[in-house]
């Protein structure tokens, strides 16, 4: 007798069931077909819809042992809570996309070959420098799955996995002008302005910026304790920035508010506020940590040595001659030319 059925579709002899083998791994499983008919009826469309979906589904995995897990137990684990706020708040961005796009998956069934085809994938669809970040978390996440029984010792598929290499663009300072031109549009939006001036008189990180208070503020000084290094500094206020400050309203604690006085400018809204200013003045390539560079700089131009800016940005003096190494060169030229002369 003719087989009827299409191929790889059976029909069990004891009841009449219909069912198709799928592999997963090393093994077949036996899966029903929801569309069931008597055998010598026309074979319904449906039937080859069904089996196409159904070869497409990922096999389920257990409760607690999927990707999304092992995210929830690596952020609620001390290697995750002890990690400085920032450094949480970037992490925060990868795990959310790995448990929405990766969370249902076993951490068995990720090969070295998907790892790679992700991280090739993120790197067309955003930047370079994004998927490799992306991929160190994902990496760290795996790592944790280790820890969780999930998959053997040695066993991460990340980790001998070669970041993407590209041409790095360097951070370059905010120039002299684009700073004069931003004090010079923006003495009407003195949140702003003090914003600024608060990044560009101490040269600190932004996110110590927006924690700063008016009770910091002592002896004709700030001060600050910096949340990646936890080192405490004494800075002087400079003209610029005791200008703004005196402009500017005490509604809270801290010195910058958000906009309805009641609580701290949040980074987003901050970050937001300054991408704004960069457009209108034309300083788009010149993001909020050039503020930093620039603050190292212009000390470096006014003669301070490597001690001198690290006493003001606390940076280690090999970050200080990293971030004035373009005009470094420069200034000591100029030194060497007029003692020449």
């Amino acid at each position: 007798m003719k087989r009827q059925l299409p191929p790889y579709i059976y029909r069990r002899e004891r009841d009449g069931i219909l069912f198709f083998k799928k592999r997963v791994g090393t093994k077949f499983r036996t899966v029903i077909l929801e569309t069931q008919f008597p055998e010598g009826a026309p074979i319904p469309f449906a039937l080859h819809q069904e089996r196409e979906r159904l070869l497409g589904e990922r096999t389920p995995v257990k409760p607690g042992r999927d990707m999304a897990a092992v995210v929830r137990h690596y952020m609620a684990h001390a290697k995750f809570q002890e990690k400085k706020p920032r450094t949480r708040q970037d992490y925060e961005k990868h795990l959310a996309y790995i448990s929405d796009k990766l969370g249902q998956l076993s951490p068995k069934n990720i090969e070295r070959r998907h790892v790679i085809s992700w991280l090739e994938a993120w790197a067309k669809k955003e930047t370079p420098h994004k998927a490799n970040y992306r991929f160190r978390v994902l990496r760290i996440v795996l790592e944790h799955a280790i820890d969780m029984g999930l998959l053997p010792t040695g066993g991460n598929p990340a980790r001998d996995v070669a970041e993407l290499k590209y041409e790095k663009r360097d951070r370059q300072p905010w120039p002299a002008d684009r700073v004069k031109a931003f004090r010079e549009d923006f003495p009407h939006d003195l949140r702003v302005r003090l914003l600024f001036e608060l990044l560009v008189g101490t040269g600190q990180r932004i996110g110590d910026v927006l924690k700063m208070q008016w009770g910091d503020i002592k002896d004709g000084g700030i001060e600050v304790k910096q949340g990646k290094t936890g080192k405490k500094l004494w800075l002087p206020l400079t003209k610029d920035l005791r200008a703004a400050l005196a402009q500017a309203e005490r509604k809270n604690l801290t010195i910058l508010t958000n906009e309805r006085g009641i609580g701290a400018w949040s980074y987003r809204g901050a970050h937001d506020a300054m991408m704004k200013a960069r457009v209108q003045i034309g300083a788009v390539d010149h993001d909020i940590h050039a503020l930093r560079y620039y603050t190292a700089v212009e000390l470096c131009e006014a003669g301070c040595d490597d001690e001198l800016i690290s006493s003001v940005t606390g940076q280690s003096p090999e970050m200080v001659r990293h971030y004035t190494r373009a005009v470094r060169q420069k200034v000591r030229a100029i030194r060497a030319q007029k003692a020449r002369e």
